[in-house]
């Protein structure tokens, strides 16, 4: 249907079970001098108390232009939350005879892309709770030596490609680990996070208002180091209006290196300085 109609080729369709694919970036290559279609925008609307709204007003929309004016039409709605799938409305497809069949696979994980995106989330706020205790029951060689091992048979230390950009924004132009000073290791080493200024809760694609507001950092094994904290619906991560807004795989990746999770303590009369994604080392490197 969609090769015939739409001329999307199934080279370009990447499937998921039965029902569902993803449309490959290369159909923009081989379409760019197509001539570009009408875009209608369903934006924020009232809905009504059983929840019909934006979803049911944009799938009825397709249907009439696709099915009663002959139009080629497209709906593009993103995966829905399942924040509300066990309340009153039982999901975002859509109501009546407007809704996105099967709505049980539309509302209860489509491709996994919000999974995927709760699992990046909470990789971040994991790798910062690491390492704020390593920073603070570490001495600043012994921090440097796990951030930056010995490997080989040679012993040969070396830079990862997100810790030669953060030695780059310290002002520091050496690519040698042996190479730096014990204020450059301190420098590099501590991010010197204020935990005050924490603003990134971990993520869950479930309305469980029970997890709000916790505590973390319970066990014998923390020290000591724990935390209010909570969580938030992975539709609220920036990583899901990263994903919305990135133009290509490299775009998004820098656009993630970029996001600030916290800031770092005053040092030496200095202004905080906002910590990333990247400072951390887990936004992955650009493309070439």
């Amino acid at each position: 249907m969609l090769v015939c109609r739409y001329g999307i080729n199934t080279n370009e369709l990447d499937y998921y079970g039965s029902h569902k694919a993803k449309i490959k970036l290369c159909i923009r290559d081989r379409l760019a001098q197509s001539p570009d279609g009408k875009y209608v925008l369903v934006t924020g609307i009232n809905p009504t108390p059983l929840g019909e709204g934006k979803s049911t007003t944009t799938v009825g929309l397709v249907q009439a232009l696709g099915a009663h004016m002959n139009h080629k039409a497209i709906a593009c709605m993103r995966q829905p939350s399942q924040g509300p799938t066990f309340g009153i409305k039982g999901g975002a497809a859509g109501g009546g005879y407007s809704q996105v069949m099967p709505m049980s696979e539309l509302n209860l994980h489509l491709t996994g892309d919000l999974h995927a995106i709760t699992a990046a989330h909470n990789l971040c706020a994991a790798a910062l709770e690491a390492r704020m205790f390593h920073e603070a029951t570490q001495k600043d060689r012994a921090l440097f030596g796990r951030l930056c091992p010995a490997e080989g048979s040679d012993g040969k230390r070396t830079f990862a490609p997100s810790m030669l950009r953060r030695l780059q924004r310290l002002g520091i132009s050496k690519t040698n680990p042996d190479e730096l000073t014990d204020d450059e290791v301190n420098a590099f080493a501590r991010l010197d996070v204020d935990p005050e200024t924490i603003t990134w809760n971990r993520v869950l694609d479930v309305n469980d208002r029970f997890l709000r507001g916790i505590t973390v950092g319970q066990a014998e094994t923390e020290k000591g180091h724990s935390r209010a904290c909570g969580f938030d619906i992975t539709v609220a991560s920036e990583i899901m209006a990263v994903l919305s807004l990135a133009t290509s795989l490299a775009d998004m990746r820098l656009r993630l290196q970029r996001m600030v999770l916290a800031y770092s303590k005053s040092r030496n009369g200095a202004a905080p300085q906002p910590i990333t994604a990247d400072d951390l080392g887990v936004a992955g490197a650009p493309l070439p």
